[in-house]
């Protein structure tokens, strides 16, 4: 065929276009094409985890070395992860126990759950090495009865807020960008914080800010948000910031910063109604463990990690773990400067007796 004959390619494979942005780098989430194709740009990705921040879309996980040596996962053995996430650990374990493991993944999260099920995927074409569900931690128990399993070796329960929520505005997990005031982790079932802050009164909206995130200026904050949205509903992450930001005396803005990622917390506890789900997962959680199973639990609260504390303890006097752990493990100076987000990181194990 002649040369000038050749037809162009369609329009299905040129090459797309980059995201259009102002500057000579990406700012907005949507943006930052490089760091949402991490095996594409390897080494743009590198230098974004080098600089302590994390890539856009992703997630890095805490403490992964001092958790494979606490639960030590052996070929054969089953683990469950009840907290999927980016999938950062599950692909760590899931290569420990190959061959003949299996990994059972628990996750909420609607939107990233099918993502990490594809991205374990690759790792292994067994037909029984993965089972993923859509589940709260919670809901162990019943997913291990579904799937035949009458215990395991492994359970990671891995609590705090992935990164991916955090950085997109769409999910109203972060008041650094304007979105949509949500905060629930799976956004199809139950209802988002802007509508929970338009059913309370300032009395009860207090009480969740204490026992949520140990807030000191409790009635302040629920006097001033509540007041504000009896005029305008409030309806976006910066605007239930800027109302705190106003109620507040000024002073230091990371003062004034701990603030709002403390009204933040609470209402995302509320909305997922995350301390009932976290006593009723522990309150089930040594039966579903083998003899001699281990698990490890990290929190990024005071009151998560009291209740893992105060279960641990209550089991090893009961009989039901051998050992536990009497301190936190926590990031080392090196993880704290690669992944700021885990200085709240705390690591609690127990051993079933």
């Amino acid at each position: 065929m002649p040369e000038d004959s050749i037809p162009p390619n369609p329009p299905s494979e040129r090459p797309k276009r980059r995201p259009r942005y102002r500057g000579t780098h990406p700012r907005r989430f949507a943006e930052k094409y490089k760091e949402h194709n991490l095996e594409r740009y390897t080494d743009d990705v590198a230098k974004v985890i080098a600089s302590g921040k994390t890539p856009a879309g992703s997630h890095l996980p805490i403490l992964v070395e001092e958790i494979l040596t606490v639960l030590d996962p052996q070929p054969g053995q089953i683990v469950a992860d009840c907290t999927l996430g980016y999938g950062g650990h599950a692909i760590e374990l899931l290569k420990r126990i190959l061959p003949g493991g299996r990994l059972i993944g628990l996750d909420v999260d609607s939107i990233e759950l099918p993502k990490t099920e594809a991205r374990l995927g690759r790792l292994t074409d067994a037909p029984d090495a993965l089972r993923v569900h859509r589940s709260n931690f919670a809901g162990l128990p019943q997913i291990l009865v579904r799937d035949g399993i009458e215990a395991v070796d492994v359970i990671l329960a891995d609590l705090g807020v992935s990164s991916m929520q955090i950085d997109d505005p769409a999910r109203g997990f972060t008041f650094k960008v304007n979105g949509p005031l949500d905060l629930r982790m799976n956004p199809e079932r139950g209802q988002s914080a802007s509508a929970l802050l338009a059913s309370l009164n300032a009395a009860k909206l207090a009480s969740l800010l204490r026992e949520n995130s140990d807030e000191p200026k409790a009635e302040l904050l629920a006097e001033a948000i509540l007041a504000r949205a009896a005029t305008t509903p409030i309806a976006t992450t910066t605007a239930l910031a800027g109302c705190i930001r106003n109620a507040l005396p000024k002073g230091r803005k990371e003062d004034v910063d701990t603030a709002i990622r403390r009204v933040f917390q609470a209402l995302r506890i509320a909305v997922n109604d995350e301390f009932n789900a976290l006593e009723t997962f522990l309150r089930n959680l040594p039966a579903c463990l083998k003899p001699g199973g281990k698990v490890v639990i990290l929190t990024f609260h005071s009151g998560e990690d009291r209740r893992v504390k105060k279960f641990f303890e209550a089991g090893r006097s009961r009989g039901d773990y051998s050992s536990i752990a009497d301190e936190v493990i926590r990031p080392g100076h090196e993880e704290l400067r690669r992944n700021p987000r885990s200085s709240s990181a705390k690591l609690r194990w127990a051993v079933r007796a």
